[in-house]
């Protein structure tokens, strides 16, 4: 298989950083709201960045609330973020077979510096799209990648770990990877999209781009 590129997501697909949004979550809405919120909850409103959160929950307070949120997010951060291992190695297979390699997020940029930060993961990517306040956004973000690329979508593919991811690659008209190594995914709910192939390990993937992706010409 020829490919150009392969867009990644970020948050349960190259780091396990699920649970550092959480947590951010969890003490920057307990400063500013009168509730707890468990992990189902708080995953329930993702799609528009932290800040598109932050203002629907707490829109009185919402600035000094996203301030708390980053503050917080970088201390987890930087304690506790990790890439998956093997995502190097699937990384550096793909560096050296000349495909290009792009981020699309839904996080905000400020987060998103962060962990790129943190996983030590910003060397490998020159093109980053991160979310907006306004909602979901990554049709149209996997579209500036293959505008900046120059690329047909048929020769890039998106690895993403949710049900949405799978449905934005096909609304882009790219391949759609899913990939279901984080604890929090589900194979089952990503194999419902039908993407090209679900992978249960970053192992899996790796192999995957071993047997199937050749090399660009230099």
């Amino acid at each position: 298989m020829k490919l150009a590129g392969i867009i990644f997501d970020l948050d349960g697909t190259l780091g396990d950083t699920l649970p550092v949004c959480f947590a951010a979550f969890r003490r920057a809405l307990r400063k500013f709201s009168d509730r707890h919120h468990t992990d189902d909850e708080i995953a329930a409103l993702f799609g528009p960045s932290e800040e598109g959160m932050i203002q629907r929950l707490v829109p009185d307070q919402w600035q000094a609330c996203l301030e708390t949120y980053l503050a917080e997010y970088e201390k987890e951060s930087t304690r506790n973020a990790r890439l998956f291992p093997g995502i190097e190695t699937a990384l550096r297979l793909l560096e050296e077979r000349g495909v290009a390699l792009a981020i699309v997020t839904g996080k905000g940029a400020h987060s998103a510096a962060i962990s790129l930060r943190d996983l030590k993961l910003a060397a490998h990517f020159d093109v980053v799209e991160t979310g907006s306040a306004e909602g979901g956004v990554k049709l149209r973000s996997i579209q500036k990648v293959l505008t900046k690329w120059g690329a047909l979508p048929s020769q890039v593919a998106y690895v993403g770990d949710a049900p949405s991811d799978m449905g934005a690659a096909r609304e882009a008209g790219v391949i759609p990877l899913g990939a279901a190594w984080d604890a929090t995914a589900s194979a089952t709910s990503l194999s419902a999209l039908a993407p090209l192939e679900t992978f249960r390990s970053v192992e899996s993937f790796i192999r995957w781009i071993e047997e199937n992706v050749e090399s660009n010409p230099r």
